[in-house]
């Protein structure tokens, strides 16, 4: 007895086609799926890198307004001792908000001098941002105020961003 060859029909063809757009779309949605998440991984990366540079700016902000206060209430008001003997200014220093005496010292204010000169050392918190300034007044007339701002007044944040300046008179 042979075996007889059945005709090829449509329903055939079918399958094997039906097999073949099923792979053909697995291998396409995973393309695009691929796509899609590494276009994901840079946006997330872009706006991680923009929120550090918007935070750096805050810091920065910081630092330059309470080396500017600084600045102001000594050659406008001469309020920085020259030397452990001269802190005669006895009102309040306001910047932005901020507010502290010299003398008597408030909690956070340093003053240490020598005959020829000092160094005042002051937190200025304002908003959510913070700096720790110093004002140094030395002998020979030259001043040098640093500056640190902060763009969170959290020691503990694993975000916290410090911007410096200088100012040398």
């Amino acid at each position: 007895m042979s075996k007889k060859k059945l005709p090829t029909t449509n329903y055939q063809l079918q399958t094997s086609q039906r097999g073949f757009i099923l792979s053909f779309a697995v291998l396409l949605s995973s393309i695009i799926l691929s796509i899609g998440l590494a276009v994901f991984n840079i946006l997330s990366k872009e706006l991680i890198i923009s929120s550090v540079g918007r935070e750096s700016q805050f810091s920065f902000y910081a630092a330059d307004t309470s080396g500017e206060c600084a600045l102001f209430w000594d050659t406008k008001q001469g309020v920085f001792p020259t030397s452990s003997q001269s802190i005669v200014y006895s009102g309040v220093i306001n910047c932005a908000g901020a507010q502290f005496h010299l003398n008597p010292p408030d909690p956070g204010v340093v003053i240490v001098g020598s005959l020829t000169s000092a160094t005042t050392t002051f937190d200025f918190t304002s908003a959510n941002y913070c700096a720790r300034v110093l004002v140094a007044k030395y002998g020979d007339g030259q001043t040098k105020i640093e500056s640190e701002g902060y763009n969170t007044c959290d020691t503990s944040s694993p975000r916290r961003i410090a911007r410096f300046i200088r100012i040398l008179y």
